[in-house]
């Protein structure tokens, strides 16, 4: 692999990821809000807890599936 295609590789991974940390941001705010709207502000750090609690294990579920489809993908090559 060139220089060139290494540099371009990274360069798509390192805005891929800052792409992802800005959409990251824009949903945490929208479902933060719908949150405190459900649960009124009265509970706001028991919502808050729960939220965090909905988010982690719908991203253990996405990594979990991400790291097979990554093995099956290794495996193919293999």
């Amino acid at each position: 692999m060139s220089n060139r295609s290494v540099y371009l590789q990274t360069m798509i991974s390192l805005a891929s990821a800052a792409f992802g940390v800005v959409a990251a941001l824009a949903w945490n705010s929208a479902i933060t809000a719908l949150v405190r709207q459900i649960f009124g502000s009265g509970a706001q750090v028991i919502s808050l807890f729960i939220y965090a609690i909905i988010i982690t294990i719908i991203a253990v579920i996405v990594m979990v599936n991400l790291g097979k489809v990554a093995e099956r993908t290794a495996e193919t090559k293999a």
